[in-house]
């Protein structure tokens, strides 16, 4: 495998975004973040809402001049659709599409509704991908302190001949261009990020943790001991992980964790577990899981209730609750 490109501050340049009108949709956890540290990079960016919500007097304050969705579009050069996923096909169709004229490009953070096929635009638009790899408030505090967070980057389409152009210019003035931007495409970014979620990040790791603690509890352990077994601990091991690496993490345990660890690890999470893990990327690969999930939300998310709600009952949380307030985590 050749080692991929990794575009740094040399490698980009703001002028090509001076003289631009920027318009950030949405002023959520990303909007607030990138709309301020493009504005401290010196860019012209506004901020499009809907009127009357909170986030609108909170960009106000903030400084911005903010506008009615379509205005914004109208206004923008460049525009960001920072809203929640699964809002912004409606919010597209009816505010920003007319206002798409010639030239202009549109921005994306995750390329979910341009992957699958949601949000079409006009062919005479640059689309392109500049998605900062953390929440907006590190996004913010690592700009203020003088560095940032990677980011991964796409074009989808390039009309102008300049699409990439601009987003590396928008990852710089992000501040991502200082720590390092990866290019990517929309389709290996959602997919890729979606399989990582339902195996690994959010299901596998609540499975993992929450069947631990059942067998635990189920030979007579208290339950309070197997919530610090399978759960609290967990996060000490994923720090030296994400600080060390997996062999960083062995050296800081015990020779008994290691041999254990190693031993038994692969028989619990074994070739079956791969075969499932497989099987879920298939499903997101071949747009099922988009289809599935674009038709719960529209339904009202009824399942997904149902399934936060058994979660919220588990014993798992219960104890949990109790420790971290026994322990000063929670008030």
């Amino acid at each position: 495998m050749g080692m991929i490109k990794v575009y740094f501050d040399k490698d980009a340049n703001i002028e090509a975004l001076k003289n631009k009108t920027i318009a950030v949709i949405g002023y959520g956890s990303q909007g607030y973040a990138q709309a301020q540290n493009m504005r401290d990079s010196g860019l012209n960016v506004i901020v499009g809402l809907r009127p009357g919500g909170e986030s609108w007097s909170r960009a106000e304050r903030d400084g911005f001049e903010v506008y009615p969705i379509p205005e914004a579009a109208e206004r923008g050069d460049v525009i960001f659709m920072l809203i929640p996923d699964m809002s912004q096909p409606a919010v597209y169709e009816e505010f920003i599409e007319s206002h798409l004229s010639e030239g202009k490009a549109l921005n994306f953070a995750h390329g979910f509704n341009i992957r699958f096929k949601q949000i079409i635009p006009p062919k005479n638009v640059d689309v392109i991908m500049v998605a900062p790899k953390s929440p907006g408030i590190r996004l913010r505090e690592t700009f203020l302190s003088g560095f940032g967070v990677p980011a991964l980057i796409a074009v989808y389409q390039d009309y102008s001949g300049r699409a990439k152009e601009t987003a590396l210019a928008i990852a710089k003035a992000l501040g991502c261009t200082r720590a390092g931007v990866i290019e990517t495409t929309f389709k290996d970014e959602t997919e890729s990020d979606l399989i990582g979620e339902q195996t690994v990040l959010v299901g596998g790791l609540i499975e993992i943790i929450k069947k631990g603690f059942e067998v635990l509890v189920e030979r007579g352990y208290p339950p309070e001991l197997a919530y610090f077994e399978a759960c609290n601990e967990a996060k000490l091991i994923m720090d030296l992980i994400y600080q060390k690496g997996i062999v960083g993490m062995l050296k800081a345990v015990s020779d008994t964790a290691k041999y254990g660890g190693l031993t038994v690890g692969p028989k619990v999470i074994d070739e079956h577990v791969k075969e499932n893990m497989r099987k879920a990327a298939e499903y997101v690969q071949s747009g099922k899981f988009a289809e599935e999930w674009i038709k719960e939300h529209a339904s009202g998310e009824k399942r997904l209730k149902a399934l936060m709600k058994e979660i919220e009952e588990h014993q798992l949380e219960k104890v949990g609750l109790f420790i971290r307030k026994m322990s000063g985590l929670e008030k």
